[in-house]
């Protein structure tokens, strides 16, 4: 069997606050890891690992602690020694909120950038081509050295193959799951690609189910208004200066860890992408919306400004946040059309005039977005969406 799989058809200091960027789980000791030894998997043991990966998808749970989970599981079915797991942006696949466990501690920034300006099996290009999983041992024939990443990172830390798992629908992408093996001989195999591929539509149902579970809560009040949030990084992605209200800002939304100043992990991925659209890797905006806790909702863009890189952060103005939710909850296109009529405060009745429509059909398309998002009103909808207590 092939080892890309195709998805089923259907409509310094500074270099040290990427570690407490990251969030989730990470973990890692430096240096080579003790590599791989592949344990005898039975078709049964797979089948029981889908199962009970299917029962932490359907749990009520956070992003975090159902890819802690997932991880946990995997291991069972698919050995590897260390992973990289990122949600993303739906739209633009800008990644954000790494689940990680890797020995490359040192070289965060690094591997970063060439992630963003690999070409060899990019999930964006994976997504783009219909393909759920693969490696890379067979995208590149054998010769790893293709892989950019892989010849000045992943090599120096005795990776021997990589496994990739992309989760994405028809309403975006939610992620992507970087799987690293190391010793030789030890590839992935096309049984543990193909299995990989077979969780691919499990798992992007479930994380697109966790983000929108993040518009059932009201975020807090919104911090005053200090002046803009922008963060300056060099080609090499380390940060070089930032603005007054920057570091107010995300200590009030992301507490510090281990006594570094917060640096959200997605901007240095919107960094990344920018790198990557200037170079002609993709083609996507270097933009990426991100949920940081409690409803919170912040759009980070990256510019470039001369010889560095501008990364502004802000909270999610109701256009964004709109689009967000509106593809978490699988709305149809009609569907999206009238949520933007209802967020310009059109009634029933004008709705109707503009889409030409009947009101009767109208009110069936309202009953449709309540129901698949859990949405009692008018007001309670317009409320999840945008972040607001209603009147």
């Amino acid at each position: 069997m092939d080892r890309m799989h195709r998805r089923r058809q259907q409509p310094s200091q500074l270099s040290g606050n990427i570690l407490a960027s990251w969030g989730g789980v990470i973990g890692g000791q430096g240096g080579r890891r003790r590599a791989y030894s592949r344990p005898v998997v039975t078709q049964l043991t797979r089948a029981n690992v889908r199962d009970r990966i299917a029962s932490l998808s359907a749990a009520v749970s956070d992003a975090e602690t159902l890819r802690t989970e997932v991880i946990g599981e995997l291991h069972r079915a698919v050995g590897f020694d260390a992973h990289v797991w990122l949600l993303t942006d739906p739209v633009t696949t800008v990644g954000s909120a790494p689940h990680a466990d890797i020995p490359a501690f040192g070289q965060l920034p690094l591997l970063i950038k060439l992630k963003y300006l690999t070409k060899v099996n990019r999930w964006s290009d994976l997504v783009a081509r219909r393909i759920d999983a693969a490696s890379l041992v067979h995208a590149t024939g054998g010769d790893l050295a293709r892989s950019l990443v892989w010849r000045e990172v992943l090599n120096g830390h005795g990776v021997t193959d990589v496994a990739y798992v992309v989760a994405a629908d028809r309403y975006g992408c939610w992620g992507f799951l970087d799987l690293w093996r190391s010793g030789a001989p030890n590839a992935f195999d096309d049984d543990e690609v193909s299995f990989l591929a077979e969780l691919a539509p499990l798992l992007t149902r479930a994380l697109r189910a966790r983000q929108a579970l993040t518009f059932s809560t009201i975020p807090p009040a919104r911090r005053r208004d200090d002046g803009p949030v922008v963060l300056v990084l060099s080609e090499d992605l380390e940060v070089l200066s930032q603005t007054a209200a920057t570091e107010e800002w995300l200590r009030t939304l992301m507490p510090a860890a281990r006594g570094l100043p917060p640096v959200p992990a997605s901007v240095y991925n919107s960094a990344a992408q920018l790198l990557a659209v200037e170079q002609k890797v993709d083609s996507h905006e270097a933009r990426a919306r991100v949920h940081l806790g409690e409803g919170t909702w912040v759009t980070v863009r990256a510019t470039r400004m001369g010889a560095h890189i501008a990364v502004s952060l802000e909270t999610s103005p109701p256009e964004e946040r709109l689009e967000v939710f509106a593809l978490a909850h699988g709305m149809s296109g009609r569907e999206v059309e009238l949520l933007g009529m209802l967020a310009d405060g059109s009634d029933t009745k004008l709705i109707a005039e503009r889409m030409f429509l009947s009101e009767l059909t109208v009110q069936d398309h309202l009953k449709s977005i309540f129901a698949k998002s859990e949405s009692h009103n008018r007001r309670s909808l317009l409320a999840r969406i945008f972040g607001t207590r209603g009147a």
